[in-house]
């Protein structure tokens, strides 16, 4: 089987389930938000092993300023956003919003958190340098599910589950700016962003992955195998890995074509997933539905 474990899970205490989670690259750790702890859960991006639990509330969402290597969570049923020093363990900042967060983005360049709104119709824009709310987006419909920063233009691309559409949010005005419909899927739940190509990568509940420009054009769609939420995307690979109890591994050429490439049974329980940038590893974390355990693992692409 091409995608083989690094090593065996590793158990993480307490138990329960597991949202969003990536990668830091450069000081090589994995986040993750481990909503049965209410906690961020860091751990070694190279072994796997569990370094510690940050106490920040019901945590969804998550994302990393490249500059410091700080963590921005977004605390579910919390309403609030919080800054994590992973290094001290400990809650910098936090800031309440007016409805629970679900996932977030962080633009660099403009030095902003995007928290969009569990189950909800806002994107709560967060200003990192004050570590103050300040601009509330209405979005249509009320079922957002992920969203993508552009880094070359800023503009914000948020999925609309329910609509099944994308609405794209304007960095000047803090307002969407336009939206298109995304009728190949159904449902439509991770959202990735190519900067290669300038396109966007989405995957919905009928078993379709479809590709659309800034645009809204349909580029390429391919079967997807199985139940999907959250993908992760490689830029320097070209790979998608994408969660949904299978681990599923797609690549991803120049033209934006996307191609299978294997995939793999993980646990009861898995439906969060990121690849590590330096070196493909592609981390799982999740609670055993049925023991009520959670675990994180490693696992490499070997064809």
């Amino acid at each position: 089987m091409p995608l083989i474990p690094i090593s065996a899970p590793q158990a993480v205490t307490p138990g329960g389930g597991f949202d969003y989670v990536t990668v830091d690259p450069v000081r090589r750790r994995v986040y993750a938000a481990h909503g049965g702890a209410k906690a961020l859960l860091v751990a070694d991006a190279d072994t796997g092993k569990v370094l510690g639990l940050v106490q920040v509330g019901p945590m969804a969402g998550v994302a990393v300023d490249p500059a410091n290597g700080h963590v921005y969570t977004g605390n579910g049923r919390g309403h609030s956003v919080s800054e994590v020093d992973p290094v001290a363990m400990k809650v910098l900042r936090t800031v309440q919003v007016a409805g629970p967060v679900d996932a977030i983005a962080y633009d660099p360049t403009l030095k902003r958190i995007y928290a969009d709104e569990d189950d909800g119709t806002r994107v709560f824009v967060i200003d990192t340098t004050t570590f103050k709310l300040i601009a509330t987006v209405a979005l249509p419909g009320h079922k957002p599910e992920y969203l993508q920063v552009d880094p070359q233009t800023h503009d914000v691309y948020q999925n609309i589950s329910n609509l099944g559409e994308i609405a794209v949010i304007d960095p000047h005005t803090l307002k969407v700016a336009r939206v298109f419909a995304t009728p190949q899927l159904s449902n439509n739940h991770p959202l990735q962003y190519d900067a290669r190509t300038h396109a966007l990568i989405a995957a919905g509940e009928n078993g379709t992955l479809a590709v659309y420009s800034r645009g809204g054009k349909l580029l390429h769609s391919i079967a997807y195998p199985g139940k999907v939420d959250q993908c992760s995307f490689d830029q320097s690979r070209g790979w998608l890995a994408c969660a949904g109890r299978s681990l599923v591994l797609f690549s991803v050429d120049a033209s934006g074509t996307p191609k299978l490439l294997a995939s793999r049974v993980v646990a009861n329980g898995f439906h969060t997933t990121a690849i590590d940038p330096k070196t493909g590893t592609i981390w799982a974390v999740w609670g055993d539905r049925g023991t009520g355990k959670a675990f994180i693992q490693g696992f490499a692409y070997k064809p």
